[in-house]
């Protein structure tokens, strides 16, 4: 039987890829995770080789959680397995490791569905694919996903972020890749932050930050080149140091929903490389802006 596990990537972390919190930002692991899973499914005979069939693969969700930072020149690898097999997926599990001292940094699941690429309609699995991804089935040992309330539709909701996809922002498929998605998300966490208080401004003078250890991610619609893109921005829990902010991408003029992300972080120490507390002025103006879920 072939062996599971499957190098996927070996980098490093480029200056240009560090964020305010000086560590790697997250759109840049979804970056690495994106390259993971598609040499994962060349390897399963599902990738490069339907090239020209007007079908391919598209991530439909992902769950991250990020156990340790990486900064600027840390050296890094990914190994990729199959975590499942369903009826019209395939769940890809993936762990960014340090390969300067073998520590574990990252653990990724990533819900992939064969579709076709005029339409995005689900497609079944081949039997061929279907047997390699059994062959390369791992034991997965990542944290389980927690469920948690929803919000309630957009009460509490604020414009967080919009802009237009552009050609970079395109894969091979010709839809926008999952680094594209999240600098988006990225960027209306600043604003919704901004709204609590965590303003810019106060991150420099406090030194502090904002620190994300988790998200889930899910994957609605295809973004295109010229697809003009808004985020709206809710805080549905306020703790002693974390966070949990949830994004909802829509398709402006439309509303179509594209994608959503739930995401939770720490109040960040920049010196300690620690989460803090909040401090009580702004956990109060938080508190009064949380957005209603439901049960």
């Amino acid at each position: 039987m072939t062996s599971g596990w499957l190098e996927t990537y070996r980098g490093v972390v480029y200056r240009w890829e560090v964020d305010h919190n000086d560590h790697l930002t997250v759109a840049y692991y979804f970056a690495r995770l994106e390259d993971a899973g598609r040499l994962l499914l060349d390897a399963l005979g599902g990738g490069r080789a339907a090239a020209g069939t007007g079908q391919g693969w598209v991530t439909v969700d992902c769950y991250a959680r990020y156990r340790r930072e990486l900064r600027v020149g840390d050296v890094m690898h990914v190994t990729s397995g199959v975590v499942a097999v369903e009826p019209e997926a395939l769940v890809l599990g993936h762990r960014l490791v340090d390969s300067g001292d073998g520590e574990l940094c990252t653990t990724f699941e990533q819900r992939v569905r064969r579709v076709g690429l005029d339409d995005h309609a689900p497609l079944p699995l081949p039997a061929a694919t279907r047997q390699a991804a059994e062959a390369r089935r791992v034991a997965w040992d990542g944290p389980p996903r927690e469920r948690r309330p929803r919000p309630r539709g957009l009460d509490g909701f604020a414009p967080a972020a919009r802009d237009v996809v552009g050609p970079a922002d395109v894969n091979v498929e010709g839809t926008a890749g999952l680094a594209a998605y999240i600098h988006r998300f990225s960027a209306a966490n600043g604003h919704a932050l901004a709204r609590l208080g965590l303003t810019p401004a106060y991150h420099r003078d406090a030194r502090r930050g904002f620190s994300t250890f988790e998200f889930q991610c899910t994957f609605t619609g295809p973004l295109r080149a010229g697809t003009a893109v808004g985020v709206h921005s809710g805080l549905l829990h306020v703790g002693t140091s974390s966070m949990r902010v949830f994004h909802v991408m829509q398709e402006e003029g439309t509303g179509r929903r594209l994608a959503t992300l739930d995401q939770l972080g720490v109040h960040l120490d920049m010196d300690a490389r620690r989460p803090t507390p909040l401090p009580d002025d702004l956990r109060a103006r938080a508190k009064a802006l949380l957005a209603p879920t439901d049960p």
